[in-house]
């Protein structure tokens, strides 16, 4: 099996439906001798700044010394950005390997287990293989039937901002969807929480409170900014000071300080967690598509927000990082997704709009969207055949002094970073 053919298998799998339960995934791992036992775990959980805090909370173990695993979803440029220990991505042969392993035991269930399913099994395979001290492990969706809820115990649950998302699945209020990511939960475990709306905080609380478990919200008010500009952030918080953090955004600070609160806890149970491993890890960390400046002339900047609460942070740094500019945005979409709301929060930051076709059987074609934005907003848009494409009209557009801003799709991301790699190899970006 090659990696393609291994690739087919997982995107290919005949189950690909959503049906709460965690007997498919309890079953598989049973399957292969439970490899999910026996570690320890930070499980991440949330709507919004799930990846980049376990990103923060990964390199700052692997700072301090410890083999820790990061397993994250989706991903932007390849598959095996979602499997990694210490920031090294999970290899082709692994993935194969590990894929051939998996997929007789997986073909001899009676309820074929679903993509997501098959791959958390691989993650669980590869963590113990590699004998990982400790694993930050992202939810994929929701929390109480996520396939990673099938871990017994954790070192700290952290859960990050929520927002409506996935309402068809996870329930159509935000204190229901809180009720059911409450269930990463265990009894006993500390769980740290981002500071959010009153009554989404209740719903944790009170759940921590029936499972034993210490409640600890970040404390938002420790943070003390100091610069922020588009090559990074540094901050005080607490008695630490002048922290630098390469990721932008108001918003990352909050997640900073999540991570923080989450370390604290981590230090408590024994972690030998020392400030210099907190100041490396904050400052070394990465996360793709997440207002990402990848090149300097034009300014152009990446980020893959797809739901309200992403696009707030994204007005907010367009307003902080680049005020009183227009831009020209690069946009694909979902057929499926909200993004009349999308187009209507840019369109006071836009010059004009170039559109492209994300590679996804739900994306909205770049000239259906590009008559919506003509017709709804009264704005220029340009559709493009290719992403490749797009990326080129839109830079041309820009020109040297202006900016643009790819967004809309994460599924577009990893064509956009190509493209925009490719132009800087032959010198025609910088």
């Amino acid at each position: 099996m090659n990696l393609q053919e291994a690739l087919n298998y997982i995107h290919g799998v005949s189950w690909l439906g959503t049906i709460p339960g965690l007997e498919r995934e309890l079953e598989l791992l049973g399957r292969i001798g439970n490899p999910h036992k026996g570690m320890k775990y930070i499980h991440v959980a949330g709507t919004n700044g799930k990846g980049s805090t376990a990103a923060m909370l990964q390199n700052i173990l692997t700072h301090a010394g410890y083999r820790t695993g990061l397993y994250t979803s989706p991903y932007i440029m390849r598959f095996n950005e979602r499997i990694q220990i210490d920031g090294e991505q999970i290899s082709d042969e692994d993935v194969c390997e590990l894929t051939e392993y998996i997929q007789p035991h997986a073909e001899a269930m009676a309820d074929h287990p679903s993509e997501f399913e098959i791959v958390t099994a691989i993650g669980f395979e590869y963590f113990k293989r590699k004998q990982c001290d400790i694993v930050v492990l992202e939810v994929g969706m929701g929390g109480e039937w996520d396939a990673t809820n099938v871990i017994e115990d954790n070192e700290a649950a952290v859960i990050v901002n929520i927002g409506l998302d996935h309402t068809e699945v996870l329930g159509d209020t935000i204190e229901k969807i809180a009720k059911t990511k409450s269930g990463v939960v265990k009894r006993g475990c500390p769980c740290v929480m981002y500071r959010q709306e009153p009554s989404v905080e209740q719903v944790f609380e009170e759940v921590c409170r029936d499972m034993d478990a210490p409640f600890i919200l970040a404390d938002f008010d420790t943070l003390r900014p100091r610069y922020s500009g588009l090559d990074g952030q540094r901050f005080d918080w607490e008695d630490l000071k002048d922290l630098h953090l390469p990721l932008l955004g108001a918003h990352q600070l909050n997640n900073a300080c999540n991570v923080l609160s989450a370390v604290k806890v981590l230090q408590s149970r024994g972690w030998n967690i020392p400030e210099a491993s907190i100041r490396e890890g904050l400052a070394t960390v990465t996360w793709p598509g997440r207002f990402q400046l990848m090149a300097k002339k034009p300014l152009f900047i990446i980020d893959g927000g797809h739901n309200p609460q992403c696009l707030e942070a994204l007005e907010r740094a367009i307003e902080s990082y680049l005020p009183g500019q227009k831009l020209v945005f690069l946009n694909g979409c979902m057929a499926d997704k909200d993004y009349g709301d999308m187009f209507n929060r840019l369109k006071p930051f836009a010059r004009e709009f170039v559109t492209v076709t994300p590679a996804n059987p739900r994306a909205l074609s770049a000239e259906a969207l590009s008559d919506y934005i003509r017709q709804n907003l009264d704005a220029q848009a340009t559709p493009c055949a290719t992403v490749a494409e797009g990326v080129q009209t839109a830079i041309a557009k820009a020109g040297s002094d202006g900016v643009v801003c790819a967004c809309g799709s994460l599924y577009m991301l990893g064509e956009i970073v190509d493209e925009v790699e490719r132009l800087k190899d032959i010198g025609e970006l910088q």
